[in-house]
C-alpha cells in the first residue's frame, strides 16, 4: 500500500511593505574643528562684510553738515545720506574708517537740474566737501541783482524760501559740463559768485535723505525752478 502525503503548500512571500523601514543608526562624532577653519570662516566673515560695506558706499554715503550756509533749510550738524549714484555712477574703493582712497572712477552720464541740493569737492581744495542748491546749468547766464537772481534775463522762481539778501554778482556764462551753485543762506555762503563755476565731475551727489537729528528727518525735497513765469518782480 502505498502511502500518499498531501503535499504541504509552498511558503509565500509576504508583499512589500508601503513603509521603508530604518533602522537606528548611531550618530558619527562630530568631526573636531580645527583652529585653521575657524580662521577661514572668520576671513571669509570679514571679506563678506568689507563687500557689502563698499557696495553701499558705492552707492549712498553719508555726511555731516558744518556750517550755515544752507540755512533755513539745513542746518549744522545736521547728516545727510548722498546718493552718489544720482548722476555720476562710479567705483569707489577706500579703506573703512578712513580717507584713503584705493581707486576712485566715476562716469557723469546724468546732469543735475536746476534746484537740486548737491554734495560736492570744493573745487579750491577737493579735501574738502560742500553742500550747495544748483542755480545755473550749461549754456545759461546767471546774475545777481540786488539778491535777486537771473537766468538768461528771467527772475528766478525760489519756493524753497532761501534767507534774503541784497548782494549783487556779475553775469556769468556756464560753460559745458559746469552748474552755478549757491547757498540757501545767500549771505553766509562761499559759493559760485566768490569762487566760479563747479565742474561736474567734482559733484559727489545729491542729498537724498536727512535722517539726523530725528526732528528733521524727511526725503530732501526737490523743487520745480523751471517755471520763471511763477517768480515774483
Amino acid at each position: 500500500m502505498t502511502d500518499i502525503q498531501t503535499p504541504l503548500p509552498e511558503p509565500t512571500a509576504e508583499p512589500p511593505s508601503p513603509e521603508t523601514a530604518v533602522e537606528p543608526q548611531p550618530l558619527a562624532p562630530p568631526e573636531p574643528t580645527s583652529a585653521l577653519d575657524v580662521i577661514w570662516e572668520f576671513v571669509q566673515t570679514i571679506l563678506l562684510a568689507l563687500v557689502i560695506f563698499l557696495l553701499i558706499r558705492n552707492v549712498v554715503q553719508n555726511y555731516r553738515i558744518d556750517g550755515i550756509s544752507m540755512e533755513p533749510n539745513f542746518h549744522n550738524g545736521q547728516f545727510l545720506f548722498v546718493n552718489r549714484y544720482a548722476y555720476c555712477p562710479g567705483i569707489h574703493l577706500e579703506v573703512p574708517l578712513t580717507n584713503v582712497q584705493l581707486y576712485d572712477k566715476v562716469w557723469c552720464v546724468w546732469p543735475p537740474k536746476r534746484g537740486d541740493v548737491i554734495v560736492f569737492e570744493y573745487p579750491l581744495d577737493l579735501s574738502r566737501d560742500f553742500i550747495k542748491r544748483v542755480i545755473g546749468l550749461p549754456g545759461e547766464t546767471v546774475e545777481v541783482k540786488a539778491g535777486k537772481v537771473y537766468v538768461d534775463g528771467k527772475l528766478l522762481p525760489e519756493p524753497f524760501g532761501p534767507n534774503p539778501s541784497t548782494r549783487s554778482s556779475p553775469p556769468v556764462k556756464v560753460g559745458p559740463n559746469q552748474v552755478f551753485v549757491m547757498g540757501d543762506n545767500r549771505d553766509n555762503s562761499s559759493d559760485s559768485r566768490t569762487w566760479g563755476l563747479l565742474p561736474q565731475n567734482d559733484i559727489i551727489g545729491k542729498a537724498w535723505v536727512s535722517y539726523w537729528p530725528p526732528k528733521n528727518w524727511a526725503i530732501v525735497p526737490h523743487y520745480d525752478l523751471t517755471n520763471f513765469a511763477s517768480a515774483a518782480p
